[in-house]
């Protein structure tokens, strides 16, 4: 509908993101953190410090769509990593936005 498909890269801008920023400020980060092509067709996501609310940005036919989830209740599992980046399929996004946690398999476990 809005031209995502599976086909459509996703990349996370990882750790935390002010949330009252709007298009063009997001915009800028896509340029300047994520080093990628606002305009090109991606999808672009990113988290406020208490990992309630995503939003997401992308380009298609001519404009910038910008879509906001905000969680009723709990908080994501952000991803927070140095690089500030990172990238993963729209299906995984989807679990993402759902609630699942992603760590690499070697990745130590603590107990909380």
């Amino acid at each position: 509908m809005f031209g995502i498909t599976s086909e459509t890269r996703v990349f996370l801008r990882t750790g935390v993101t002010d949330g009252r920023l709007g298009v063009e400020a997001l915009r800028g980060l896509v340029s300047t953190v994520l080093h990628e092509n606002a305009r090109g067709g991606h999808l672009f996501a990113f988290c406020n410090g208490r990992a309630n609310c995503v939003k997401l940005l992308w380009y298609h036919e001519g404009g910038m769509y910008l879509a906001a989830k905000r969680m009723d209740r709990g908080a994501l599992q952000w991803p927070r990593t140095e690089a500030g980046a990172a990238r993963m399929s729209t299906a995984q996004l989807l679990l993402l936005l759902k609630g699942v946690e992603f760590r690499r398999a070697d990745a130590p476990r603590y107990r909380r």
